[in-house]
């Protein structure tokens, strides 16, 4: 029995080009005697642990030693976290000595467990940032934050800065997170890997099977908005665009979330998203790639109306798909949507229920669209270029470090795991 089929940089040829292919092999090569690994915070549920899966695969078979590890915390860890993600958003945060030390108590609990001699470290978030703290470097630590951070709360905001100072660099998806710092910063856009169960191509045989299985009717057109079950989607804003919507043109809207295991806000949104629910409203909450594939490709408008986004990786998704995507004017989809050329960008309620109409009214402007954000997603927003990007950051520091200390691959003893 053959190993399963996991997708190479040089199946990426067909979009990028053989000499894009072979330029990133080169890298990897370089790169080879080097041990990586990146943490987070959970295997599954949002964007964050879908490009880590997708990155440690694609640099494994191309020769890098790049791990991966997840934290483990308690519910009331993910409550503190979750409160510091929604601040870092911009959101209010009542600040106490308690959830200081649950958070740093945890996060010690982990650097206990993790043994990490790594050459690089790269940490994801704001779940594990103190771990930076506990350890003697023995090369680069890179904080990646993956959040909107155009205006963190400024109460919040100093205490973690503390922390990411002791990075070596910090990863901002976009230049309008920019923020004063110690730390060198590093714009690096996310992307998807067009070869994942979510992103591969489907049959409309496959299409209509996922769909009957969760009884997910198709005699209308589909308005769908995929995104974790969280206030900065606005998924109540999607479903008052749609029921405005309905008025004119005739559709069905479908919610699809998850419920990530590091955001207890989920469930209690979800609840109160199933009040508002009426007849062609679907909304269901389960972990099926698959579906979520389906889900897009059928759709005839997608949605990701956010009022925050660090990123969106759903619009890159639905564009890779050739569909047309009705966006939030906010963070990371801004630089994904040109607004009327391969996608929609919109403020309000009022102007997103407006753009659905538009496309189900006039499905030839859908497909034209449609057609131009593919062709978007394939030059700028592939797995590919995403591991590159890392590659080059990770051999910058090559220089430096072995100037200023040792040598990068010297085995160094790790800090003291005494009391703090």
């Amino acid at each position: 029995m053959g190993l399963p089929y996991i997708a190479r940089l040089e199946h990426y040829e067909p979009y990028i080009g053989a000499e894009a292919v072979e330029r990133i092999l080169l890298k990897a090569e370089k790169m080879s005697d080097r041990r990586i690994v990146h943490i987070n915070s959970t295997y599954y549920g949002g964007g964050v642990a879908e490009l880590l899966g997708s990155m440690t695969l694609l640099a494994n078979l191309a020769g890098v030693q790049m791990g991966w590890r997840v934290i483990q915390g308690s519910p009331d860890f993910f409550s503190v976290t979750k409160k510091m993600h929604n601040a870092l958003q911009g959101g209010d945060i009542n600040l106490s000595w308690k959830k200081f030390r649950i958070y740093e108590h945890v996060v010690f609990e982990n650097v206990l467990r993790n043994h990490l001699d790594h050459d690089i470290v790269v940490i994801h978030d704001p779940q594990p940032l103190p771990m930076v703290r506990h350890y003697h470097k023995k090369g680069p630590w890179i904080w990646v934050c993956h959040v909107d951070l155009s205006n963190p709360n400024r109460k919040l905001w100093p205490y973690i800065r503390n922390y990411v100072n002791r990075y070596d660099a910090a990863v901002f998806s976009i230049p309008e997170y920019r923020q004063d710092t110690k730390t060198p910063l590093v714009f690096i856009k996310p992307a998807i890997d067009p070869f994942s169960i979510k992103n591969r191509d489907f049959s409309d045989e496959e299409i209509k099977e996922r769909l009957e299985r969760y009884n997910i009717p198709d005699d209308k057109p589909l308005v769908v908005q995929v995104s974790r079950f969280d206030k900065w989607k606005d998924p109540a804003g999607v479903i008052e665009a749609f029921k405005i919507a309905r008025k004119e043109v005739d559709c069905n809207l479908v919610l699809l979330g998850n419920i990530a295991s590091d955001d207890p806000e989920g469930v209690e949104i979800f609840n109160e998203l199933k009040e508002q629910q009426e007849e062609g409203i679907i909304m269901l909450t389960v972990e099926d790639t698959a579906l979520v594939n389906a889900l897009q490709r059928k759709a005839a408008v997608v949605l990701q109306k956010s009022i925050r986004e660090g990123f969106g990786l759903t619009v890159t998704e639905a564009m890779w798909k050739g569909k047309p995507v009705i966006g939030g004017n906010v963070g990371g989809i801004r630089h994904q949507i040109t607004d009327g050329e391969n996608g929609f960008l919109v403020d309000t309620v009022e102007e997103a229920a407006e753009r659905i109409i538009m496309l189900l009214k006039e499905p030839d402007l859908g497909r034209r669209i449609g057609e131009k954000a593919r062709k978007t997603v394939q030059e700028k927003f592939l797995m590919s270029r995403y591991l590159e990007d890392y590659l080059d950051l990770f051999k910058s520091f090559e220089a430096s470090y072995t100037l200023q200390k040792p040598l990068w691959n010297r085995r160094t003893k790790p800090a003291s795991r005494g009391r703090h």
